[in-house]
C-alpha cells in the first residue's frame, strides 16, 4: 500500500509540473498573438498554415517544429499566432501526427496573387515557366521537384525560332539549382541567374541554426537524397557542394528586370546585366520580390546589401542600417552587440509603429547604453566610399561610415509579370 501511495504521490507531482508548464506555455502563446493582433503583424504574408481544430489534439508539435516560433497552442489547439513571421516552409505540416494542419494562401481579409499553371508549370503564356515559391510552393522539397519536372516540360516543347539558350533560368535556390541540373541532365544550352550573390533563395533568409529541411529531395545528376532534420547552414553547403560537383554555373548578381516575348515563339530576358535570348523562360523566384532599393547615388557600391546574414563579420565597422521594421531594429540591436562597431538607425518615419515590443524595448535599450543612434524622420541622401549623407528633418549630416544595410522590404514581382501577360489568380486562404 505505501508503494502505491508513493507511486501516486510522484505521479501527482510530475502532473502538477507538466499542468503548469503547459499553463505557463499557453500563457506565452496567448501574450505573443495578442501583441502580433496590436501591431498589425498576425495577418500572413504568403504560404501560411491553417489548422482543423476537429483533428488538432494539441500536442504542440507544430509549435516546436516552427523556426520562427509563428505558432503557439491556445485552449489546447494550434494557432497562427504570428501571421506575419511565417516564411511558409511547411515544417509544421510534416510535425503534425494527426494530419490537421494544410498550407494555403491569403486570409478571408487579404488575397494573395498566385500564377495560373498549367500541369506542366506552363504559364498561359506559352513558353514561360514558372516552378517553386512564385507558383505557390514554399516546401523546399516539391520546390525542387518542380523545378526538374519543369525542365522536363521545355526538353519537349517545340519552337521554330533560334536563340543563345534552349532556357533561362531565373533564380537560385531550391527550384532553380533543381532545374538547372535537369538542365545539364538532357543537354540543354541554359543560363541560371540570382539577382543576389548566394545560393538558396529564401532558405538563405532563414534564422541561423533553425531546421530548414525534413524530407528527402530528389535532384538530376545526384538522385533521391535523404536529408531528414536539416539546419539552415548544413542545407547550404549542400547546395554549394552539388554546385562543385556538377559545375553547374550561375550568374550572381544578376537581376531579371523585363521578359519579352518575340514574334517567332522565343524570348528576351533582360537583366541587370544586359539581354538573353531563350527558346523558354523558368521563372524559380521567390516571393519577396526584388530588394526595395533607396534609388540614390552610390547605392550601387558594394558595401550596400540588402539583409543581414552574420553581424560577427561587422565588428569594429561603422553600419548604417535603414528601414523601420522588424528586420531592421532586429539587424541593428545584433550588430550593437558586436566589439567596436558604431551603428546607425535612420528611418523616414517618425516612430517605429509595427514592431514587436521586445525589438522596441531592446532598441531603447541600446540606445540609452549609446550603442545605437537612431535617426528619425531621416532618409539616405546619398552614399560615398567611406560615408554616407543622411538628411533629418531637412539638415544633411555626413555620417563616417563603413558598410550600409537596407531593410526597407521587397518589390514582389506580379506586376512584371502581369505585363508580359502572365494571368493570376487571387487565393482568399485556399491551397
Amino acid at each position: 500500500m505505501s508503494y502505491l501511495l508513493m507511486y501516486l504521490a510522484v505521479f501527482l507531482a510530475l502532473l502538477l509540473v507538466y499542468v503548469h508548464r503547459h499553463k505557463r506555455t499557453e500563457r506565452v502563446h496567448k501574450d505573443d498573438l495578442r501583441q502580433s493582433l496590436a501591431i498589425g503583424m498576425s495577418e500572413p504574408q504568403s504560404l501560411h498554415p491553417v489548422i482543423d481544430t476537429l483533428r488538432c489534439i494539441g500536442s504542440g508539435s507544430c509549435a516546436r517544429a516552427c523556426p520562427e516560433q509563428a505558432l503557439g497552442i491556445i485552449n489546447g489547439k494550434g494557432v497562427l499566432t504570428n501571421g506575419a513571421a511565417c516564411i511558409g516552409h511547411g515544417a509544421c505540416l510534416t510535425a503534425c501526427p494527426v494530419e490537421a494542419i494544410k498550407l494555403v494562401f491569403g486570409t478571408e481579409r487579404r488575397g494573395v496573387d498566385i500564377p495560373n499553371l498549367r500541369p506542366n508549370f506552363e504559364t498561359n503564356v506559352p513558353g514561360i515557366f514558372i516552378a517553386g515559391e512564385l507558383g505557390g510552393m514554399g516546401l523546399i522539397r516539391k520546390a525542387a521537384d518542380q523545378g526538374r519536372q519543369a525542365i522536363d516540360s521545355i526538353k519537349s516543347r517545340k519552337v521554330t525560332g533560334q536563340a543563345d539558350h534552349d532556357v533561362v533560368i531565373v533564380g537560385g535556390g531550391p527550384a532553380g539549382i533543381s532545374a538547372g541540373l535537369a538542365a545539364i541532365q538532357h543537354g540543354l544550352r541554359y543560363k541560371l541567374i540570382e539577382q543576389e550573390d548566394s545560393l538558396g533563395g529564401s532558405v538563405y533568409h532563414y534564422p541561423r541554426n533553425k531546421i530548414a529541411m525534413t524530407a528527402p529531395v530528389k535532384l538530376a545528376l545526384v538522385g533521391s537524397v535523404k536529408m531528414g532534420e536539416i539546419e539552415k547552414e548544413r542545407l547550404l553547403e549542400f547546395w554549394h557542394d552539388v554546385v562543385a560537383k556538377t559545375g553547374l554555373e550561375l550568374s550572381f548578381r544578376e537581376r531579371m528586370e523585363n521578359v519579352e516575348p518575340r514574334a517567332d515563339g522565343t524570348f528576351v530576358v533582360h537583366t541587370s546585366r544586359g539581354a538573353h535570348s531563350a527558346r523558354s523562360v523558368l521563372l524559380a523566384i521567390g516571393r519577396r520580390g526584388s530588394p526595395r532599393k533607396l534609388d540614390v547615388p552610390g547605392e550601387d557600391s558594394s558595401k550596400v546589401v540588402y539583409r543581414l546574414i552574420d553581424a560577427e563579420q561587422y565588428r569594429n565597422v561603422a553600419v548604417l542600417v535603414v528601414g523601420g521594421g522588424d528586420s531592421a531594429l532586429e539587424a541593428a540591436i545584433a550588430l550593437s552587440e558586436q566589439a567596436g562597431s558604431s551603428v546607425t538607425l535612420t528611418y523616414r518615419g517618425d516612430a517605429f509603429a509595427r514592431v514587436k515590443v521586445k525589438n522596441r524595448l531592446r532598441l531603447e535599450e541600446q540606445q540609452r547604453a549609446g550603442r545605437i543612434r537612431v535617426m528619425l524622420a531621416s532618409q539616405v541622401v546619398s552614399i560615398q566610399p567611406r560615408s554616407v549623407t543622411v538628411s533629418c528633418q531637412g539638415t544633411n549630416e555626413d555620417l563616417a561610415n563603413d558598410a550600409v544595410i537596407v531593410c526597407a522590404g521587397g518589390v514582389l514581382p506580379t506586376p512584371l509579370l502581369q505585363k508580359v501577360g502572365i494571368e493570376f489568380e487571387t487565393k482568399y486562404g485556399t491551397a
